[in-house]
């Protein structure tokens, strides 16, 4: 549904190190990095983009990320804590959402809801 998506960011090293880790195991990686900028996504296809901007901050902004499996859901929420982000949502399945929804939901450096989820 969409082809990219562009978030502000405070911190642009805090931020790469945080998505470097947490999309790992989703199988993204950083694709593309400079001066106030990165972009993460598929090897060779950045679809999440970071900016540096000094007045950034976490404004409710929402990232679900497809997982293949319940254990990439696992290893996002994990690698995401052991990078600097913080817990909003351990790991498990979200009845509300639907009986096989699993998910993990972090808070990045700069406040933006981020989500794994495996719909198996």
């Amino acid at each position: 549904m969409y082809d990219h998506i562009g978030l502000k960011v405070k911190d642009l090293g805090a931020s790469v190190r945080f998505y470097t880790a947490a999309l790992a195991g989703l199988g993204f990686e950083l694709c593309t990095q400079g001066d106030g900028y990165a972009g993460f996504g598929p090897p060779g296809e950045p679809a999440l983009w970071l900016y540096a901007a000094k007045t950034a901050k976490g404004s409710g902004t929402h990232v679900a990320f497809r997982a293949s499996s319940r254990t990439a859901v696992d290893r996002f929420h994990v690698a995401g804590l052991k990078a600097g982000g913080s817990d909003n949502g351990a790991p498990g399945v979200r009845g509300d959402y639907g009986p096989t929804y699993y998910a993990a939901f972090l808070l990045d450096p700069d406040g933006h809801n981020v989500e794994a989820v495996c719909m198996r």
